[in-house]
């Protein structure tokens, strides 16, 4: 879990903060303190949150306060989530939007980034068993030259899915075996960076 602390004030906004929050990341917390800075009571305030990059998906974008007198504060609790897809190290920017009835608003930036995942991690193709086609997915820790590779049980090689330098994060191929014949196959990673080599090989099962 992560958790993402903005205040805002009515007719007052803070200045954008920026925040890396991980890898693939699930309960996540953005927490905007509410508060009523006029000398009015504020009713139905509305805090949606706006511009949602489609790698975040909340629990609910959207929380009702029902009510704020003078100098009151409110906290607004939002959850959400990264999908695995998102870029690693780009920046993304959502909003949260603070309306009255009225048809006043106020908008808080949230800049964030999402940092590399943790580990290498060659994950187990997906369908498999599978006819005729599959994909292999697989997670960089960073910056690395990538070697996919499938081979027969007797060793020999026989696809090569991806051959060259590619970011951290999550990537993924697709095998075509529609040529091939049922049996057992290996595939291997190997992935080649300034921190060294790492090998990794799982097995799947072409069925016709």
């Amino acid at each position: 879990m992560f958790k993402i602390i903005a205040g805002i004030l009515i007719f007052v906004v803070a200045a954008p903060a920026q925040h890396v929050v991980p890898f693939a990341s699930r309960d996540n917390l953005i927490e905007l303190t509410v508060e009523n800075a006029s000398a009015f009571r504020q009713e139905h305030i509305t805090v949606e949150a706006v511009g949602v990059p489609s790698c975040v998906s909340f629990t609910s974008a959207r929380y009702a306060v029902k009510g704020l007198g003078e100098l009151e504060k409110r906290t607004a609790i939002f959850r959400f989530s990264v999908d695995k897809s998102a870029p690693v190290g780009r920046e993304h920017v959502l909003a949260l939007k603070v309306s009255t009835p009225a048809g006043q608003s106020w908008t808080k930036e949230i800049r964030f980034s999402v940092a590399a995942p943790e580990k290498f991690e060659l994950f187990q193709n997906y369908p498999n068993p599978f006819n005729p086609t599959t994909v292999v997915s697989y997670q960089l820790s960073v910056v690395s030259h990538v070697n996919l590779r499938v081979f027969d049980l007797l060793g020999r090689e026989v696809a090569t899915l991806i051959d060259e330098k590619q970011t951290a994060g999550y990537h993924q191929e697709t095998w075509d075996a529609s040529r091939f014949s049922s049996g057992m196959y290996m595939y291997e990673l190997v992935a080649s960076s300034d921190q060294g080599k790492t090998v990794l090989r799982k097995t799947m099962l072409l069925v016709k």
